[in-house]
């Protein structure tokens, strides 16, 4: 067993999408059933990254409004270049006024004025007792090589002592202050970048786990889509919430239409306690924007479930939001998550290499609506139509079969025989009886 500090599992792990239709004798169907993997645009990767291209923005300029933000959202390799071009070019510019400074007040000549403190370069003249010195403007600065160290010692504030400004001249006081001012601004946005990006909220989502599946299978007398959520961490992730958003289109149109899902485990979505990983249950009723979908025709459906889970994390106090999405093709139909937690030595143990195991249950081949019309009914093993979008009729006067798409046949039940003949069936009485 893996204890809760292991690392996140392989994916291997993960088993591969079961066949859209039941194993059963009838002819093999046709490719377009076989739910073949394509790749298919989506708006969030399974990693949480929003894959959306914004294309003809007219005002580009927005952008410099939050120059923060920018700097932030840039990639690391555009960051640390940044990062080095702003101090060079405030080392270089600052080197150049004050070069320029010292060859204004001739000290790269040696005529600067005369003083009685010492001072570098020019020639040394007696005037009575005293000796007299050509004052500087900046002691030791010969070149702009010199310059440029100067300009490195007075922004970083490190001060070797071979370099100093003397008060023979006042620009280069207002010099040194303006230089001391945009050097703290420079290391306090880029410093402030850096640590943004080291300590945002996506670096915690990291260690969130999502099922690379979600599954559809009974609960009850329903019908409910379900996928797992764990999280790696010791510290927890406190105030988490959960939202579902279904994004569909329908068919012929280029509009999306958002559909928020409710979430009946952990109700509300709200309080989302993830010391272990827990299953996300929604379960597919009357209000759901899944109820009339069936097996065949959810592979049809051009949609895109999305999962945003949000909270603060515990040892920072920053707050994060992790994504994921489930195409129609990442949606089990008859599975069911495997458990994961076990006791060992007095402690609970979990098992992240089965996060994503899923494993078969029965489950009629039919949409949610008409697995609630056959429960009512009185059916205590409903049979469905499969993938028609229209329930079986519970009065049908002897047991008859109906041709269905593929090949396949369901054995309508009589409800006023109190003797059933599942002879040609596998297993007895099955969910969904297909002969």
């Amino acid at each position: 067993m893996l204890s809760r500090h292991s690392s996140i599992p392989p994916k291997p792990f993960i088993l591969s999408r079961p066949l859209p239709y039941p194993q059963t004798r009838s002819p093999k169907p046709s490719p377009q059933m076989l739910g073949r993997r394509i790749r298919k645009p989506r708006f969030v990767a399974k990693g949480g990254a929003i894959k959306v291209a914004h294309k003809n923005i007219q005002e580009e300029g927005r952008f410099l409004m939050d120059v923060f933000t920018t700097l932030v959202d840039m990639k690391w390799s555009h960051t640390l270049v940044i990062f080095t071009s702003a101090f060079l070019s405030s080392w270089l510019l600052f080197a150049l006024f004050w070069w320029l400074l010292a060859f204004g007040h001739g000290d790269l000549e040696g005529r600067g004025r005369w003083g009685r403190r010492g001072g570098v370069g020019g020639p040394r003249v007696s005037s009575g007792d005293e000796e007299m010195w050509p004052m500087p403007c900046v002691t030791g600065l010969h070149s702009f090589a010199s310059a440029f160290l100067f300009s490195v010692e007075v922004q970083v504030t490190i001060g070797f002592g071979g370099r100093m400004l003397t008060e023979q001249c006042p620009v280069g006081l207002v010099v040194l202050v303006l230089q001391n001012i945009c050097g703290l601004a420079t290391s306090a946005v880029l410093l402030g970048c850096v640590f943004m990006k080291t300590a945002e909220g996506r670096r915690r989502a990291g260690t969130l786990l999502f099922s690379r599946n979600a599954t559809i299978a009974p609960r009850g007398d329903c019908l409910a889509l379900s996928f797992r959520l764990g999280d790696l961490r010791r510290s927890l992730i406190l105030s988490a919430t959960l939202r579902l958003i279904l994004l569909r289109s329908p068919e012929g149109s280029g509009a999306w239409e958002p559909q928020h899902l409710r979430v009946d485990h952990p109700p509300g979505g709200m309080g989302v306690f993830l010391v272990a990983p827990i299953v996300v249950i929604h379960i597919i009723g009357p209000d759901s924007p899944l109820y009339d979908l069936t097996p065949h025709n959810l592979l049809q459906q051009n949609m895109e479930l999305v999962v945003l889970l949000e909270g603060v994390a515990e040892s920072t106090g920053i707050t994060t939001q992790a994504r994921t999405s489930y195409l129609p093709e990442e949606i089990l139909w008859g599975r069911r998550f495997v458990p994961l937690v076990t006791r060992e030595d007095q402690r609970y143990a979990i098992d992240y290499y089965k996060f994503g195991h899923t494993v078969s249950v029965p489950t009629p081949w039919c949409s949610a609506r008409e697995f609630s019309i056959a429960k009512d009914l009185g059916h205590s093993t409903p049979v469905c139509s499969r993938g028609l979008g229209a329930p079986i009729s519970a009065h049908a006067s002897t047991k008859t079969r109906r041709p269905q798409l593929g090949g396949y046949e369901v054995i309508c039940e009589d409800d006023e025989s109190d003797e059933e003949d599942y002879s040609d069936c596998d297993g007895g009485r099955p969910s969904v009886c297909e002969c």
